[in-house]
């Protein structure tokens, strides 16, 4: 029987509570309206929730009054939501599907934190997981992507999933219980019902218990996915030290590739382009760049290096007169003061203690450019690259393309910000006014 077979499953992956109330999303379709009646049978407090999209016309009007008048029959608090789903898809560019399904799940949730509800009930069952499983197959997917529709997801609930849709069907029958029909779901226009209408019927022409076996597998993925999922994790950290990955060490894991996906794919990193990156392990170039909306990754002196984009505004380039503390774009501060005697030297590499008779003012801190040479402190001849000296000192590519020099007026680098200062003004015996600079970030 039905009723304690759903009773077996809420147990099993601890769904439901008994003094929990629950919001059960109903459309009217059999699926829906099952799940509506039985937790209400099994003595769970419920209510319901309806979405008019407006996409059937009449149709749609037609559901929603079937909604009212069952929930009015079961005494069931029913809340209803009207929306033009046709304008918000075309508003955000996405299709009528995922215009449907944000609008949906937004209106839950805000029922669910504005009423107090435990959870959402939804009622995807079985059939419905197998849909999604071959979905991704066809499209390409990884071990999560062949795991089926997982039973509870944050507070949405799916105590139906142990269910076929004709065990469903079934239980309604026998409560001589009507229920509405989706004319959308009898046309195969979209690959979700391609696959319901055409594909599964045959593969149980071939197989009668090919959708039970699919989620068999299903069940054990899930399992090895637990096992790899703990694996990576460890892997990750073993291997990530400061937002870097030893090349070396990632390529003698079992399987850099997974490792990659686990560390990069939260960053907004694409598959095709996790994929692009971890072809290139075997022959790395330092200064491969791969950049996500947020995230940027490179390949440094032997490692991954992931570090997030800048978002704020570009910075430019900025003057600084007179003495004062002058603001970056960012929040980050540069203060210059001037004073007379000859000040100690600070070994804080923030603080930049300079000859000030040797400046000429004013000053600008501006981002590193190509081509830009330096002095450093204590270099008697000549002059070196920039970029070779943060090359020396162990700076990343991303944090060569993003460090600060200070120069003068003559367009002269004074300072290397948070390294090292130019040997052209130094302190030193004869000096009488010092220019003290203090960048804090």
């Amino acid at each position: 029987m039905l009723n304690s077979k759903i009773v077996r499953f809420i147990g099993l992956h601890r769904l439901l509570e008994y003094n929990g109330k629950y919001l059960v999303a109903v459309s009217g379709g059999a699926d829906s309206v099952c799940l509506l009646l039985l937790l209400k049978e099994l003595g769970y407090q419920v209510e319901a929730a309806h979405c008019n999209f407006h996409l059937r016309g009449q149709e749609s009007q037609r559901d929603e009054e079937f909604v009212k008048s069952l929930c009015k029959k079961n005494d069931v608090a029913l809340h209803i939501a009207h929306y033009d789903t046709l304008a918000y898809a075309q508003l955000h560019k996405m299709s009528i599907e995922m215009a449907a399904r944000t609008l949906r799940y937004r209106y839950f949730e805000q029922l669910r934190q504005d009423l107090g509800f435990s959870g959402i009930c939804v009622a995807h069952h079985r059939d419905d997981s197998v849909e999604t499983i071959l979905m991704n197959l066809i499209r390409g997917t990884g071990i999560h992507g062949l795991t089926g529709i997982k039973p509870l997801n944050g507070y949405v609930v799916r105590p139906l999933l142990c269910a076929s849709r004709k065990e469903i069907e079934q239980w309604l029958r026998e409560k001589s219980q009507a229920y509405v029909t989706d004319s959308t779901n009898l046309h195969d226009d979209i690959v979700r019902n391609k696959l319901r209408l055409n594909i599964i019927p045959l593969l149980h022409e071939v197989m009668p218990k090919a959708s039970a076996n699919i989620m068999t597998t299903a069940a054990h993925l899930r399992e090895t996915a637990l096992v790899a999922d703990a694996a990576i994790e460890a892997a990750l950290q073993r291997l990530v030290k400061n937002n870097r990955i030893a090349l070396e060490a990632l390529l003698s894991e079992p399987s850099a590739e997974s490792i990659l996906f686990a560390w990069l794919e939260p960053a907004g990193f694409s598959s095709a382009t996790i994929l692009q990156i971890a072809s290139r392990l075997m022959h790395p170039v330092t200064g491969a760049l791969w950049q996500s909306a947020t995230h940027e990754v490179c390949i440094d002196r032997g490692c991954l290096l992931l570090q997030q984009r800048e978002t704020g505004p570009e910075m430019s380039p900025l003057l600084i007169p007179e003495p004062g503390i002058y603001v970056l774009p960012d929040g980050r501060r540069l203060r210059l003061a001037i004073s007379d005697g000859n000040t100690s030297v600070s070994r804080d590499p923030w603080v930049a203690t300079l000859d000030a008779s040797k400046l000429a003012l004013p000053l600008t801190l501006r981002r590193m450019q190509t081509g830009d040479r330096f002095v450093p402190f204590g270099m008697k001849k000549g002059s070196r690259l920039v970029c070779d000296c943060l090359t020396d000192w162990k700076l990343s590519v991303l944090e060569k393309r993003n460090q600060l020099v200070l120069a003068d007026a003559t367009g002269t680098i004074v300072w290397v910000v948070g390294h090292r200062v130019s040997e052209l003004c130094r302190v030193d015996e004869q000096t009488t006014r010092c220019a003290t600079l203090h960048f804090t970030t």
